[in-house]
């Protein structure tokens, strides 16, 4: 059995991108250095090389489009034609020849430089080829940008298309637009087609899967015909004539007898007696769907007529047995209220079983099969009737085994037949105080008492409790009326004197404005430690009357002026903090600012030990034991360093004895 995937085609780069990939592939892949004094063989071999890698990079990569889309004279009757209708197949086939071509190309143009690159007599020589020889399959490749564009679009689309298998068991659903096709098949599979009120809801070919006598069945749901000429039809009819016309399969044409689809029955005749010809051998059933708007009996004559034409020429379609069977030929159902929905699958499912079963016996390999199986059938010797014979034993066991467990059953009840009795699961609730072993069984379900510090909380436990809870909250609702009535005849200024009135107001009126300016100094820079310039336009804020006031407090205010007038100048290199003891804020604050930038010095900070000094513990001696210690480890290490910058392109030539006498001598010689 062949299946069809084109999800697994790999995705066709545009021009540009193919371009990036190959030279990037190369330049990553050949060595990339190369010197002027390398022997003319070694320059000649790493162009070449680079070259020959390049087209073979293009060879793969063009190769691997060409076989992995699908040959339309190879596949499937099907595929070819639903391909030529998606795609038209000329220019398909048109797109796949340039790349072809543009192969050969690219291959013809590595040969010719390559045998060029063999007498290349100069690295400049051989570097110039090298440029035209990419240069020039680039520029295949980028006139070659459009087929490759439309390629992947196809790949796009082909990857959406449905896995069909044409050679399995298959329901082909077709008929008018909006005529129940979509709705039939979410009934019947798991698939999940959009369905709506009006026409051509379905654009292109659904797959769903049904089972039937344990049997796996492929439901292909189809757009609507219109009844019009061949050509005239668009892509969207033309998928469901390819699917009619290549696809073994039971076909279901459904009818909208109630023309709520916007099609009359005569229409729908029509359309069904211009395709007929796609019906020929193969199992149809005429489905009347939407009965619950019009019953089939309720139809006028005209249109009774006209469907029972079509019943006629079902039954033609396919002989069964040699004789035409009307059964299963025309149903009815309606996919809203789900009657006769499995009917119709069911009857479908079958003439399609017994259609397959049939072409199975006339074929030539049925006698290589049948040749295998031997159905022994038994033929009675006389008339003589001989029931099963079963020992008296055996059936006294089996009356007695089923009395002892009726009688069982009789005795005891389950705690599983409990439940079903009483409500079933979620309702019953099985009760764990029946198996208490008490004297009086009366004494089971008694609610228990509640013990707390040795004593029956049930005893102190007032009986009229809950009207004295709520006696208690009435007073207490009480209590708080008088409480909030009282407060307010005392804030109430009816029962003061004018003068006393006159004296509330200013207090509210001083309350308002102190909560007011505190949400005020909440909100500005009265309330942060350091008030910027725009907070402070009026100047208020200045050294001078902090030194006031610090002045008057009995504080001296020079050190702390000099701190604040310091930090709003820029970052400058300050007296040493370290012996901030309060001697440093003695400093006369009328020194001119170079007198103070001349005693100012760096600030301190911990000093580092040279790395000669010597640690206890180290196991050295004095400081030049140690400076010794480290120049050895230097130079143990100088020659391993030197050695780990080199790469593979450094050649290191010895030069000793004479040799190095005559190099000597030549430079000598050549200044």
């Amino acid at each position: 059995m062949v299946q069809y995937n084109f999800k697994k085609i790999t995705v066709v780069p545009p021009g540009k991108d193919f371009i990036d990939i190959i030279l990037s592939r190369t330049q990553r892949q050949t060595p990339t250095v190369v010197h002027k004094g390398y022997a003319i063989s070694r320059i000649r071999q790493f162009y070449m090389r680079k070259v020959r890698y390049s087209q073979q990079n293009f060879y793969e990569k063009l190769s691997t489009i060409i076989d992995e889309f699908p040959r339309l004279d190879d596949v499937h009757p099907f595929y070819g034609d639903l391909l030529h209708v998606l795609y038209n197949k000329d220019h398909y086939k048109l797109a796949l020849g340039q790349i072809n071509t543009a192969r050969n190309i690219i291959a013809k143009i590595s040969k010719d430089y390559l045998r060029l690159l063999k007498y290349g007599d100069s690295l400049y020589r051989c570097k110039c080829l090298k440029v035209a020889a990419l240069g020039r399959m680039c520029t295949v490749i980028k006139r070659i940008s459009p087929s490759l564009a439309y390629l992947e679009q196809i790949r796009q689309h082909m990857a959406r298309l449905p896995s069909i298998d044409p050679n399995t068991r298959t329901l082909l659903i077709c008929g008018y637009p909006n005529v129940g096709k979509s709705s039939f098949m979410n009934k019947i599979t798991r698939a999940d087609v959009d369905v709506q009120p009006y026409a051509f809801t379905t654009k292109s070919l659904f797959v769903g899967h049904a089972d039937y006598k344990y049997l796996r069945y492929q439901v292909i749901d189809t757009p609507g015909i219109l009844d019009r000429p061949f050509e005239d039809r668009n892509i969207i009819e033309m998928c469901s004539i390819t699917a009619l016309a290549h696809l073994r399969a039971a076909v279901l044409f459904f009818l909208d007898i109630s023309g709520s689809c916007g099609y009359s029955i005569a229409q729908q005749a029509a359309l069904f007696h211009s395709i007929k010809s796609l019906f020929m051998n193969k199992p149809l059933v005429i489905v009347c769907n939407k009965t619950d708007l019009q019953p089939l009996e309720k139809l006028s004559e005209e249109d009774m007529k006209l469907v029972m034409e079509m019943k006629a020429e079902a039954m033609k379609t396919i002989a069964q047995g040699g004789e035409p069977n009307e059964e299963g030929v025309l149903l009815t159902m309606s996919t809203l209220t789900e009657e006769g929905v499995m009917s119709v699958k069911n009857a479908a499912c079958e003439r399609l079983l017994d259609q397959r079963v049939e072409v199975k016996m006339k074929s030539k390999k049925i006698n290589d099969c049948l040749n295998r199986f031997h159905v022994a059938l038994p033929k009675p010797r006389d008339s003589k009737e001989r029931p099963p014979c079963i020992p008296q034993a055996v059936l006294e066991a089996r009356a007695d085994a089923a009395a002892a467990k009726e009688k069982k059953k009789l005795e005891r009840k389950l705690e599983k037949d409990l439940e079903n009795e009483n409500g079933g699961a979620g309702v019953y609730s099985a009760s764990l105080k029946k198996h208490y072993m008490l004297a009086n069984d009366e004494w089971k379900e008694d609610i228990l008492p509640e013990i707390l510090d040795g004593h029956n909380v049930a005893d102190f436990l007032d009986p009229d409790i809950l009207q004295r809870c709520e006696e208690l909250e009435r007073e207490e609702g009480l209590r708080l009326e008088e409480e909030v009535a009282q407060e307010a005849f005392q804030i109430d200024g009816h029962e003061l004197t004018e003068e006393q009135r006159e004296i509330l107001g200013q207090i509210r009126k001083k309350k308002a404005l102190i909560i007011q300016e505190h949400r005020m100094k909440k909100r500005t820079a009265e309330s942060r430690p350091i008030v910027p310039r725009k907070f402070d336009k009026d100047r208020k804020f200045t050294t001078n009357r902090m030194g006031r006031q610090l002045s008057s407090m009995g504080i001296d205010p020079n050190a702390a002026v000099d701190r604040a007038r310091s930090r709003g100048r820029k970052r400058e290199r300050s007296l040493s903090r370290a012996g901030n003891d309060g001697d440093d804020m003695d400093i006369d604050s009328q020194q001119p600012n170079k007198k103070l930038r001349a005693l100012s010095r760096p600030r301190s900070r911990s000093k580092s030990r040279p790395p000669e000094e010597v640690v206890p513990g180290e196991g050295f001696r004095d400081s030049d034991q140690k400076k010794k210690a480290i120049k050895k480890a230097k130079d143990s290490v100088k020659k391993r360093n030197k050695e780990a910058r080199l790469n593979q392109y450094d050649c290191l030539i010895d030069i000793t004895g004479s040799r190095k006498e005559r190099v000597k001598k030549s430079l000598s010689i050549q200044s």
